[in-house]
């Protein structure tokens, strides 16, 4: 336990049980946050009046030498660590008053919102990234036809790029839910101590701005007792997981040898290490594990939160790594699929299976309502029983002729049918299926290419935005370390002078 909270209600506490309970290790990415947040702690209490201003010159001398210093280890978290700090540079007179009107309560919930801050911003920005890459390589593939699948099974043809559009536009949700979570984070819970603010004129606002957040976290009790705001942030990262781990398992499927769909760039692969044939899609398959990781981390958290009484309560501090590590695992992830998209292959060839044959299906039943009025019904029955009659003889839809089909719709529905073979050879190529599919979202390449224009201006337009987000977060930043230095050299004389030019 640190020297500075010995002696008081407790006698002793055994140095195995710190270890134990101790956050130091996840806690020293909060360490710039902490004392960023005692500055502005101090700045508030310099300005209020609830210590004298030469006590106030001293703590921020103090803290501002802090950046490069190993903070002890042996201490049960970062704040005390800090204050321990601080109060070895000053002395106790002064330094003892740094914790007035303020808990490690509300210092926690404070600097974790601070530090996920930026991470959602890193977040984000990986997402756009993703996006490029996605609509980069659509570009490409525009008029590059390959199967749709449904449970697994050949379904309809449609475009490479069209399939690709169908992620940017999953990511674009999660890049929404990512900026609603952001402006929830962005509340400061300073001010809330313990649970019921202080007695002290504190002025929460102020610290809010020197710290650049948007707003207060009001209620004392919510801004000390919740961590909502981390479960949405999980919840938004496991949706995210859910997202790509899906695109990498089509992948890893689509790059077998038996799909042959696509094929994984040979610097994001392996081989066997007794089978020379293999080429191995692992970054993919850790890609999915990972995912299944962050889905873990949320249970976990959701789990130790529901059984929590109100307010302050150290299992929390449990909580706070899994968030780390999903944040991690996604970004991580995100990044690696950005490299390899672009690298990603497109098999031309994937038209000269037979069983592509049978994709035409819809479209052959789609022309027999719209060209011989026949009900559309009637027409799946006729093409599903076409689709038995040639697969029993091995052979396709190219092998199809208006005799067959004759044949077959009178055999199936007691249906007279004379088809003109170039109704049966348009309805069955793939090429003609997917220009045909025109209406909006479709994979048409017309269509596709409108969405393209759409997608990119959008993408140009989050850059833009989340730029703007990383600026103001610098700006607070300069901001405050421009007001430790001026009121480090100000005297408490001309402070009213100096805060009616700072206005």
């Amino acid at each position: 336990m640190s020297e500075i909270l010995q002696g008081g209600r407790l006698t002793s506490v055994r140095k195995d049980v710190v270890k134990f309970t101790s956050s130091m290790k996840n806690d020293r990415r909060l360490s710039k946050a902490v004392i960023r947040i005692n500055e502005a702690h101090v700045i508030m209490m310099m300005e209020q009046k609830i210590i004298e201003w030469s006590d106030g010159v001293k703590l921020l001398e103090a803290l501002s030498q802090l950046s490069n210093v190993k903070l002890k280890s042996s201490v049960e978290d970062v704040h005390v660590a800090v204050e321990e700090e601080v109060i070895n540079r000053v002395g106790l007179e002064v330094g003892g008053n740094l914790h007035i009107t303020k808990s490690r309560n509300d210092q926690v919930a404070t600097a974790i919102r601070m530090e996920l801050r930026k991470n959602l911003i890193d977040l984000m920005f990986s997402v756009v990234k993703m996006q490029e890459a996605l609509t980069e390589l659509a570009e490409r593939h525009v008029r590059t036809v390959i199967l749709g699948y449904t449970h697994l099974q050949p379904a309809q043809p449609v475009t490479f790029a069209h399939y690709l559009l169908s992620y940017v536009d999953a990511l674009e949700r999660d890049l929404q839910r990512s900026e609603e979570t952001y402006q929830r984070v962005n509340l400061c819970p300073m001010g809330a101590g313990a649970l019921a603010t202080s007695s002290f004129p504190i002025n929460r606002e102020r610290v809010a701005e020197l710290l650049g957040f948007n707003d207060v976290l009001e209620n004392s009790v919510d801004a000390v007792g919740s961590r909502d705001f981390i479960l949405e942030t999980t919840a938004v990262l496991t949706i995210i997981a859910v997202h790509i781990s899906r695109l990498a398992e089509d992948l890893i499927i689509w790059s077998s040898p038996d799909f042959g769909v696509v094929e994984i760039p040979d610097s994001f692969s392996s081989t066997s290490s007794i089978m020379p044939q293999k080429k191995n899609p692992e970054v993919l398959e850790i890609v999915r594990a990972r995912a299944s990781h962050i889905l873990g981390n949320f249970v976990t958290s959701a789990a130790t939160m529901k059984a929590l009484p109100s307010t302050y309560n150290l299992d929390f501090q449990e909580i706070t790594p899994r968030l780390w590590e999903s944040l991690e695992s996604i970004t991580g992830s995100l990044d690696m699929f950005s490299k390899l998209v672009p690298n990603l292959k497109v098999s031309a060839n994937v038209f000269n299976k037979a069983i592509i044959g049978f994709t035409a299906s819809t479209e052959l039943a789609n022309m027999l309502v719209r060209k011989y009025k026949v009900p559309f019904r009637t027409a799946h029955k006729i093409v599903g029983s076409l689709v038995r009659v040639l697969t029993e003889s091995k052979l396709t839809f190219l092998d199809a002729t208006p005799e067959l089909l004759r044949k077959t719709a009178q055999n199936s529905a007691g249906l007279k049918l004379n088809v003109n073979v170039e109704d049966i050879c348009e309805s069955v190529d793939p090429l003609k299926l997917v220009e045909a599919y025109n209406v909006r979202g479709g994979p048409s390449p017309s269509e596709v290419e409108r969405m393209l224009r759409i997608r990119k201006h959008q993408i140009a337009l989050s850059k833009s935005n989340l730029s703007k987000k990383k600026l103001k977060l610098g700006e607070a930043e300069d901001m405050l370390q421009s007001t430790v230095k001026s009121y480090s050299t100000l005297k408490h004389s001309d402070m009213a002078k100096f805060k009616n030019l700072s206005c």
